[in-house]
């Protein structure tokens, strides 16, 4: 197992790699979760010659500890709540209701953003690919799922670099298959995994896409 990745576009060969069955099937689509996880979901979609889309998902934060999530809303008007974290953190359920009506217009702000005039991709009956760069909580990942469900998909997929071992194992039972390279014991947050973690921008995220769409 290695140390770290370079990047999130070396880690995307890496995990495409374990996803090589899954190469040059018609009924296969990567979808990716803004931001970070479109570098990986680029490799991803290359090498197994599968379209690309993003699939927008926003994490509910705490309240002055941002990158801790106590939930998660995805497109399709899903909402994901982590109950362990607003019970131990006390958070009331007004600072809930304000932090997920942020997050609502952000969500349709980058649906506007990435994919404009675009169809949001056909998935009943096909084998999704979800990624990200990484899995600490699971909370975003779970709210994507129960969105992906929904339109009836023929096979869910979660497929990330890294992954806390904890959210690895509730994952087994959550879909079809999960695919992580690394979940090391002493897992703290994604970041530390990548030498090089920087924010990836709402440009990149959209270059990347049309480059997805011109191969």
């Amino acid at each position: 197992m290695l140390s770290r990745y370079p990047d999130r576009s070396a880690a995307g060969k890496i995990l495409a790699g374990q996803l090589a069955h899954y190469a040059n099937r018609p009924d296969v689509i990567v979808l990716a979760l803004p931001r970070g996880g479109v570098p990986v979901g680029f490799e991803v979609a290359w090498a197994l010659g599968a379209p690309l889309d993003v699939f927008l998902v926003r994490k509910l934060g705490v309240p002055g500890y941002e990158e801790l999530a106590m939930g998660a809303i995805a497109t399709g008007g899903v909402r994901i709540l982590n109950d362990a974290v607003i019970r131990e953190m006390q958070i009331p359920p007004q600072l809930i209701e304000n932090a997920a009506e942020r997050e609502l217009a952000e969500l349709a702000r980058r649906e506007s953003l990435y994919r404009g005039d675009r169809p949001a991709p056909e998935l009943r009956d096909r084998t999704v690919i979800l990624v990200d760069d990484g899995l600490a909580t699971g909370s975003t990942m779970r709210a994507a799922v129960a969105a992906v469900r929904q339109h009836q998909p023929g096979r869910i997929v979660v497929a990330v670099p890294v992954s806390a071992p904890e959210t690895y194992a509730a994952f087994t039972s959550e879909v079809d298959e999960i695919v992580s390279p690394c979940t090391p014991e002493n897992f703290c947050a994604v970041g530390q995994w990548y030498a090089d973690f920087p924010q990836t921008s709402d440009d990149e995220v959209r270059r990347l896409l049309a480059a997805a769409r011109s191969e």
